[in-house]
């Protein structure tokens, strides 16, 4: 590059009138430069000499073809980009030994180790090594879905980029934080509680102390690091959000979630599996304390999960989404979601096949970072011989509506009055929660794009002496009703709180979704899809 400086003297700062600066194909004039005294020490001209330099003229052809070189150059570097990543293989993340069994039950991992029929254990014994057996499983769903997928195809994939002169400034940190310890402590515990299982199995007949592998995991480095996470989890869906707006990290990120091990998740979705992780294991723990019959093992317990939620409750404060994470871990132990053949009589699966369509649990559903509760509450159903006690809840994209269940029953004497409630539900399900009770799915979520919402005057509904009712349309993507739910409220200003409730949560979900159409239609390029 060649620069051709004109100067004159002046006091306290030299002005460089014209400073021309000459690349392949283009010349640019990019104005008067202030140039202190102490920076023109370094020019290779005297300061007491002036030098008379002609303009360059800038035509329109110049510009062109200075435009011209600078897209071939980003089209070369994205062409480079892509066929480099045609030459990238990934590693086959489910080589692990553990990986078959992470969809199997606690009786069919017992019954492919056993080598001969041994003395069955107690009922609820059993139940509490499924309950500790699901903890594994759910954790080899966390380690092979989602933390093994972040590393070994995104992360490992941008480091070996990065090597080869490739999105070098791209922050791994920012990206990952510390990711690779995840990984090194989630892994050590499923091959110590999976040896060990095993080993056991095979070799005895007594129930297995699970209590040395719990406290080496949950007193272990589990919940700091999760923490270490956690605290950077905003940072990194921002930084995210700025490096989709590049061509080239947007061609990486496309190759990377394009590989069948992601099962169709994208980044956003992977990159918040800790946070969710986090705020499930006290529910897991529970489930072991609530099957415990040992009064020592369920203080040991106890005691564990008060660590967790302690580790939980110190980010607090510090992490704007913690409340409302708080808020769905909570829904996700009272919401149950009943599998396709016990809410729909018409569906017959095999015993064999259940466990397989099981793996894709609809918990997921409510794990999204993303997802706010704005309203809910409990109305009546109207059914053609009762009226049925339900609870709503609205989302920010879906209404769900479930079921009342009471469940008086104590597991090992629990007093379910002193069972820890999320402060950011209403009264009315804190109450509920306290009391044992849950709430069945009754039927699949419903889109706030496809619900229809309409008034039923009270002259309609006479011949069934309902009040304060409403109707609630669920259609398909083809416009053909699905399901109706014809509701009542207890008053005119409940049902006239949940109409508004509703409008308004479509009207929203409708312009943020136009929102975003309009600006993939502006701005075509910048779409990883194209």
């Amino acid at each position: 590059m060649t620069c051709v400086v004109v100067a004159s003297h002046r006091s306290a700062e030299r002005r460089r009138s014209s400073l021309v600066v000459s690349l392949p194909g283009l010349e640019v004039f990019p104005g008067d430069l202030l140039v202190s005294d102490s920076a023109m020490d370094y020019l290779p001209y005297s300061k007491e000499r002036r030098y008379r330099v002609g303009f360059v003229h800038l035509s329109p052809a110049k510009i062109r073809t200075g435009a011209c070189v600078q897209a071939k150059d980003k089209q070369k570097q994205a062409s480079d980009l892509e066929n480099f990543l045609s030459t990238v293989k990934i590693i086959d993340c489910g080589t692990y030994e553990f990986f078959c069994f992470k969809s199997k039950s606690w009786q069919e991992f017992i019954n492919e180790q056993q080598t001969e029929q041994k003395a069955v254990n107690s009922r609820l014994e059993v139940k509490k090594e499924a309950a500790v057996w699901e903890l594994f499983t759910s954790e080899c769903t966390y380690f092979l879905d989602h933390l093994l997928v972040l590393k070994m195809i995104f992360m490992n994939t941008l480091k070996y980029l990065q090597s080869n002169e490739f999105l070098l400034d791209v922050d791994l940190w920012r990206l990952f934080a510390n990711l690779e310890e995840l990984n090194k402590i989630s892994l050590r515990f499923l091959k110590t509680f999976f040896e060990t299982v095993k080993n056991h199995v095979s070799k005895s007949d007594s129930p297995m102390d699970f209590s040395s592998i719990l406290r080496m995991f949950f007193q272990g480095d589990l919940c700091q690091t999760h923490q270490i996470y956690c605290l950077n989890y905003t940072s990194a869906v921002f930084y995210l959000e700025k490096l989709r707006q590049r061509e080239d990290f947007g061609i990486y990120l496309k190759w990377c979630e394009q590989n069948e091990q992601c099962k169709r998740l994208h980044l956003p979705e992977l990159l918040v599996a800790p946070l969710h992780r986090l705020t499930r294991y006290p529910l897991l723990l529970n489930n072991i304390w609530k099957r415990s019959t040992d009064e020592t093992e369920k203080g040991f317990i106890q005691s564990l999960k008060e660590k967790v939620e302690k580790s939980i409750r110190d980010l607090e404060g510090k992490v704007k989404w913690l409340d409302n994470f708080q808020k769905f871990r909570q829904l996700q132990e009272v919401i149950i979601w009943p599998q396709v053949w016990d809410r729909d009589k018409r569906f017959f699966v095999p015993e064999c096949l259940k466990q397989s369509l099981r793996e894709n649990s609809s918990e997921n559903i409510l794990s999204s970072a993303n997802r706010f509760l704005l309203h809910e509450g409990r109305l009546a159903l109207a059914e053609s011989t009762r009226l049925l006690d339900v609870y709503l809840f609205l989302f920010d994209d879906f209404l769900l509506i479930t079921k009342i269940k009471r469940n008086k029953k104590k597991y090992g004497g629990t007093d379910t009055s002193l069972i820890p409630v999320c402060p950011s539900l209403t009264p009315e399900l804190q109450s509920f929660i306290r009391e044992g009770g849950f709430c069945t799915v009754l039927d699949q979520p419903i889109p706030l794009d496809r619900l229809i919402l309409k008034n039923i005057e009270p002259v309609h509904v006479t011949v069934f002496s309902l009040r304060n009712a409403f109707l609630i349309q669920h259609e398909n993507r083809y416009q053909q009703c699905i399901a109706v739910f014809l509701l009542q409220a207890q008053t005119e200003t409940a049902k006239k709180a949940w109409m508004s409730q509703i409008e308004m949560a479509i009207s929203n979900y409708t312009t943020q979704h136009e929102t975003k159409k309009s600006t993939a239609f502006c701005f075509p390029v910048e779409s990883s899809e194209i």
